[in-house]
């Protein structure tokens, strides 16, 4: 990928992780680290413990969907870096710009993205 749309999608990149980090702070409650955060929802959590049990398993799917999230985007971060931001992993062609517009993070053209859902459907292992 040529190096004005590679700034793009890397400003993109970086402007989604900005976000998503802001995101998290916000729901954390502005700059509380994770055990504070937690003490504090403790501390509102009323005597249902089936409603704080049902909130705490939300909150760690949330923050794990958001870790991975921000994995996929440091590692689209990288691929801008080195050049290889673009192409598929699989077969090495371009991703159509119009996919990486609408996910930066996309890791495979269509066709290969298509043979790896097909495959994780079966049972077998794949990756983004």
């Amino acid at each position: 990928m040529n190096t004005p749309i590679s700034d793009t999608f890397g400003q993109q990149l970086h402007d989604m992780r900005r976000e998503l980090l802001a995101q998290v702070r916000a729901q954390r409650g502005g700059n509380l680290g994770r055990a504070e955060a937690a003490a504090e929802a403790r501390e509102q959590q009323s005597d249902d413990w089936a409603q704080a049990d049902a909130a705490r398993d939300l909150s760690v799917a949330l923050e794990e969907r958001e870790a991975a999230e921000l994995v996929a985007i440091d590692e689209a971060l990288k691929r801008v870096a080195d050049g290889s931001f673009g192409l598929c992993i699989d077969c090495g062609v371009s991703i159509p710009t119009a996919r990486l517009h609408a996910n930066p993070t996309s890791l495979r053209c269509v066709a290969c993205q298509e043979k790896a859902e097909q495959a994780e459907g079966m049972g077998k292992p794949a990756t983004l």
